[in-house]
């Protein structure tokens, strides 16, 4: 059996990816790399077996299973997931929400309602709306665009570090997960090659494709992403889920 693979293609993934490249699984395996929405939709349709999806796609899913013991989280800021406005929220009108991942727009519809008390209109995106986030029009950015923004702006929200204040636990941005029961022999060498990644994580950023200074990339990658889904995590998952049946797209 060939496991076929979705994995999300940002920076923060590049640990996952260098321990999936060193390991050398007895499962065969064929590695794809996409935007967030795509790794979901892949894995909604049946594409691939696994992916590195946003935790708000379970709800979509006929049936998953979290496979591993690791995750896209932050404790706190993780700085690539940001609510960018030239005014604070309570006068912010409209928000461009980013079409690349659908856990980030939930998440900020789930703090405007809960803990910004804010009621703006919600725009869709499409390439090259962070040119039109000014004035009293906010925008939701996230992964390595944030590390090369079109313009300086007065308000950052930090959507995990907003989660934190709100609720007190971590986020789980992405995690591991699988339309099928998946064979133990393969999530126990899945889980080992993304062990090993998040233990070699400057050896990682080889693999860094995009022109990033190279000790900001190692601060990012160590001190805002935490990679270990433990029972915090899960427990918010399942807060954040139990959020989303309050929200509509």
């Amino acid at each position: 059996m060939k496991v076929k693979i979705s994995l999300v293609s940002y920076l923060n993934t590049l640990p996952f990816l260098y321990g999936i490249h060193q390991a050398k699984f007895n499962t065969a395996i064929e590695l794809q790399s996409d935007m967030p929405s795509v790794c979901a939709q892949k894995l909604i349709n049946n594409d691939v077996d696994l992916g590195l999806v946003p935790v708000a796609t379970l709800p979509q899913l006929k049936e998953y299973h979290i496979v591993s013991d690791y995750c896209i989280g932050a404790t706190g800021k993780v700085n690539s997931v940001l609510l960018l406005s030239d005014v604070p929220l309570n006068e912010i009108e409209s928000v461009y929400l980013d079409y690349q991942s659908k856990t980030s727009i939930n998440l900020t519809k789930v703090l405007a309602k809960n803990f910004w008390k804010i009621t703006p209109e919600w725009k869709k995106s499409e390439e090259g709306y962070e040119n039109k986030i000014s004035g009293k029009t906010a925008g939701v950015i996230i992964g390595d665009r944030t590390f090369n923004l079109p313009k300086g702006y007065k308000y950052q929200y930090d959507l995990a570090e907003e989660w934190y204040s709100f609720t007190k636990l971590p986020f789980a941005f992405a995690c591991w997960v699988s339309n099928k029961k998946l064979p133990k022999s393969f999530a126990d060498e899945l889980n080992l090659a993304l062990s090993f990644g998040v233990n070699h994580i400057k050896e990682s950023t080889s693999l860094a494709k995009l022109q990033l200074d190279e000790k900001k990339l190692l601060k990012y990658l160590t001190n805002d992403i935490d990679y270990n889904l433990d029972n915090d995590k899960r427990k918010s998952i399942e807060l954040f889920l139990n959020y989303l049946t309050e929200i509509t797209d």
